[in-house]
Formats: C-alpha cells, sequence, structure tokens
C-alpha cells in the first residue's frame, strides 16, 4: 500500500469511527463495530490505531479539528476583536441535534475513563480558550474591550457557553437557542465593558 493509499484509508476509517461513535457512543464502541462498517478486517484497524483507546481518541480528535479548522478560519482573519468575538460566539452554539457537541460531551465523560481521551480533550478544550483569550487581548489591546485579565474572562466566558452548550444538545426545549444567544451575550459583555446589543 502507498503512503498516499495508506493515509486516504486512515482518513476514511477516522470518519467511520466517527459514525460509529455518533450512534453508538465513545464507551460502547468497539474496533469490530468500526471496522465493520467501514468494511474492513478488525486487524487493519489495529494495525492503524494499535488500541481501542488510541481509535477512540484519535476519532474523537479528528471531529474535533473540524471545529477548530472553523476557529482558525475567524482568529486569523484581518477582522476587529469585536466581530471575531461575535463570530466565535456564534461558532460555538450547537446547530440543532450536533455531531459535533455530541462528540464533544461524550469526550468529556469518556475522559473520566481514558487517559487518552482526556489528553486530547484536554489539548483541544485549551485551545478554544487559548483562542477566545487572545481575540479579547486584541480588543483590550486596541480599546474595544474592558478587561483586566483577558484568559480568566476567556475561562468563565467559556464555562458558562459550555454548560449551556450541554443543555441545549442534550436536552429539547430545556432552553431555546435565543436563550442560550441572549445569555451568553450578556455574560460575555459583562466581563468585557460591552453593551450586550454591541453582540448582535
Amino acid at each position: 500500500m502507498t503512503r498516499r493509499a495508506a493515509d486516504v484509508r486512515l482518513d476514511s476509517l477516522l470518519r467511520t469511527a466517527c459514525d460509529v461513535i455518533v450512534e453508538r457512543g465513545l464507551a460502547n464502541t468497539r474496533t469490530a463495530d468500526v471496522a465493520q462498517a467501514a468494511g474492513v478486517s478488525q486487524a487493519l484497524v489495529f494495525y492503524h490505531f494499535a488500541t481501542k483507546e488510541r481509535l477512540l481518541a484519535q476519532a474523537f480528535a479528528y471531529a474535533v479539528e473540524q471545529d477548530l479548522a472553523r476557529l482558525d478560519v475567524v482568529v486569523r482573519s484581518s477582522a476587529p476583536p469585536l466581530t471575531k468575538l461575535r463570530k466565535l460566539l456564534r461558532l460555538y452554539t450547537p446547530p440543532g441535534r450536533s455531531i459535533s457537541w455530541s462528540m464533544w460531551i461524550d469526550g468529556w465523560a469518556e475522559s473520566l475513563r481514558t487517559p487518552e481521551v482526556e489528553r486530547v480533550s484536554r489539548r483541544l478544550d485549551l485551545r478554544w480558550r487559548q483562542d477566545l483569550a487572545a481575540v479579547i487581548a486584541d480588543g483590550v489591546t486596541d480599546g474595544t474591550f474592558v478587561c483586566a485579565d483577558p484568559l480568566a474572562a476567556a475561562w468563565r466566558i467559556n464555562a458558562v457557553m459550555d454548560g449551556l452548550a450541554v443543555q441545549l444538545a442534550v436536552h429539547e426545549r430545556v432552553i431555546s437557542r435565543r436563550q442560550f444567544a441572549d445569555w451568553i451575550r450578556l455574560i460575555t459583555a459583562r466581563e468585557l465593558g460591552l453593551d450586550p446589543a454591541q453582540l448582535d
């Protein structure tokens, strides 16, 4: 098998693993399930991943990296900090029954039991906070935001977003998408010395 063919096969296995995980959950996904769904032998799955834990961690990372790629587009753009912040807040909102959010929530739960998933989850989770903190720091520098500690503000904003996003993604009709957006704008505005209307 050529290097390119191996990379294509690996990408296909990761995509299939994500589909299986969304259906069965991280804790209930077996390498045999992924092999069957992909139409390959279980030996090939182990060839690429060595252990079930590595398969789960890499599939989780693969799914979440899609979110982080969208985050990078916003953070690296030449838009002013307020525009970037508005886009980040929208990006974080779960779109209906979100596959991405299902993976995040499942990844956090599995992190309690699986060290490899925990390491990946922590690394990817911290990226969100660091990028949000960088946008806040840029806004403080240019006078758009008032905030003594951008990193601490990012943690507090992100903690509220995580909690509300879990409710929105898991429990239908407990809160509405409109409430989610309003509350996130309110907490963010309070942290950064803004009027919530500036974040619409």
